[in-house]
């Protein structure tokens, strides 16, 4: 591939490697030039673009992305896969079906060392996914790329699939729970349920369910009643912790002809999981109490696998140790660290930029200058700078002054809003519309405020906490005063989508009670906001005087 700057005269077929405006329209990166498109940058006085251009060795980055595609997932239905059409270079693979991801890693890292400019990144091996969700993506770098680059690098990989979706397997579970004396029904029946949710969560059912005293030869007795019933997978929840291989829920499965292949794990919670199988192979998995709590912890790994029919013996779990800390269990005096290891929420950020400015007296204050550019520019910048997936920015237009004011900047997606005259509220209706099916969060912020940095909005996000019940997460002041940005919780997203007028999401805000929860921001960034010719006056000589 040869990349720099290309004359118009020889530009046609070229790739245009920067978004440019021509005749009023706007040519975006990736876009090859045609005859017309350089007659219109000729009329904008250009003499030359810069651009890509393939050499005969070469493929087009999408060719080449479906070339990698194909060959690392052959048959992908069969596999559990489905496999989008190429854009911009980009091939993602999707789950056909519920299971888990199942990915030769070693292959994966021979791939992608062959060459920077060809790159697989997937979901890590044994993630458990859905129908429909996103398990791997091939990305070619630049706009083109040399075939053999491409063979050399599907070679390395090796021959045939490089992932599938392994789908449960096992539908019908048996349930020993056992009790000690003075354990309350309720402990017992939580442990029911969360099991039985658990099954229910990879399509297996709850065949057989029983609960007899904390004794082996009691339990064992149950095992046996499990397996006549037809149960594809023995479960044993136990009243009391299994605290050795001798102890009553390993010795009940020896008693009746089982076998124990591994007490304990190095997953956090779960450690006091034991594995075995019936005399007639059957699975058998010794729950840990942490079961009886929907929380992942380590029993969830194994079930899945077993139900999956992946499989996991006394090698896999011992491999499970990196990764297996899974959070702290608050209910121990001394912790062994000072944060839980919880996963970071998604959030996205609806950059609110479809204003009129009426009071700006004919000017836009969206595109006044600050220090790094026009506002809009800026403040868009700072969204994206924070720990968030996106920044949705909603435009009145998509090939006005503002969006072309956005041109370079990164992390933006950018969506119209024709409805901006009725208010704000329908700007927020257009965003909510564009965010991800899998946002946990969004941070509405608005575009005319200079002085809003990544770090207000990391703010926002290190206080949302759906479990304590900070759900509405608002920026005040030092001193207090509310203002923006503001942070919503998914429990609001049908609320915020379904707002009228311009009053924005006030209305959310005065009914959330102990949902909100303000978050106190440096300066007076979350109340300044520059919406007419004086406040931007006394804005710029505030800050000449600083």
């Amino acid at each position: 591939m040869i990349f720099g700057r290309v004359a118009l005269g020889e530009a046609e077929g070229a790739v245009l490697a920067h978004s440019l405006m021509a005749g009023g329209r706007r040519l975006r990166k990736g876009r090859v030039l045609s005859a017309a498109d350089i007659a219109a940058l000729a009329a904008e006085g250009l003499s030359g673009v810069i651009a890509a251009r393939l050499a005969p060795e070469d493929m087009s980055e999408d060719a080449a992305a479906a070339r990698v595609a194909a060959a690392l997932a052959p048959e992908a239905a069969s596999l559990g896969l489905t496999v989008q059409a190429p854009f911009t270079g980009r091939v993602n693979l999707h789950a056909a079906r519920a299971g888990l991801f199942e990915v030769d890693a070693a292959a994966v890292a021979r791939f992608n060392a062959v060459d920077e400019a060809v790159t697989l990144a997937t979901l890590a091996g044994h993630a458990r996914v859905e129908a429909r969700d996103m398990v791997a993506t091939v990305k070619i770098l630049p706009y083109a790329v040399p075939a053999a680059t491409v063979a050399a690098a599907l070679a390395a990989a090796g021959t045939g699939p490089l992932m599938r979706i392994a789908p449960p397997r096992l539908t019908r579970a048996a349930l020993c729970s056992t009790r000690i004396p003075g354990m309350k029904d309720s402990v017992i029946a939580k442990g029911v349920e969360a099991v039985r949710s658990r099954l229910a969560g990879l399509g297996a059912d709850l065949v057989h369910e029983e609960v007899v005293a904390h004794e082996t030869g009691a339990l064992a007795e149950a095992l046996t009643r499990a397996s006549a019933a037809g149960a594809e997978l023995l479960l044993i929840l136990g009243g009391s912790a299994t605290q050795d291989r001798e102890d009553v829920g390993p010795a009940a499965l020896v008693a009746t002809g089982g076998r124990l292949e591994r007490f304990g794990m190095p997953v956090d919670p779960g450690n006091l999981l034991f594995l075995g199988a019936t005399a007639q192979a059957r699975p058998v998995i010794g729950l840990p109490g942490c079961v009886r709590s929907l929380a992942l912890n380590g029993a969830d790994w194994v079930l899945e696998r077993v139900i999956c029919g992946v499989p996991v013996g006394d090698a896999e779990i011992a491999a499970m140790g990196v990764g297996g800390l899974l959070k702290e269990i608050p209910s121990r005096p001394q912790p062994r660290g000072g944060t839980t290891a919880r996963g970071r929420p998604v959030v996205e950020v609806l950059l609110l930029a479809a204003g009129s400015a009426r009071r700006m007296r004919g000017r836009d204050k969206l595109l006044e200058p600050v220090a790094d550019g026009p506002l809009l520019a800026h403040a868009a910048r700072a969204c994206a700078g924070a720990q968030v997936r996106q920044v949705q920015v909603v435009l009145d237009r998509l090939d006005g002054p503002r969006a072309a004011a956005l041109e370079g900047v990164e992390g933006l997606g950018l969506v119209a809003n024709p409805q901006a005259a009725e208010g704000m509220a329908a700007s927020i209706r257009a965003g909510m519309r564009s965010l991800g099916g899998d946002v946990d969060a969004v941070i509405i912020a608005l575009a005319d405020m200079p002085d809003i940095g990544p770090g207000h909005l990391d703010r926002l996000i290190a206080a949302f906490d759906p479990m304590e019940g900070r759900e509405i997460c608002r920026a005040v002041t030092e001193s207090g005063q509310p203002g923006q940005p503001v942070l919503f919780g998914r429990r609001f997203f049908e609320s915020l989508a379904g707002l009228e007028g311009d009053r924005g999401a006030r209305a959310i805000l005065r009914d959330a009670g102990s949902f909100l929860v303000d978050v106190p921001t440096p300066g007076e960034a979350a109340v300044t906001d520059l919406d007419s010719p004086e406040a931007w006056e006394r804005w710029r000589r505030a800050r000449a005087e600083a």
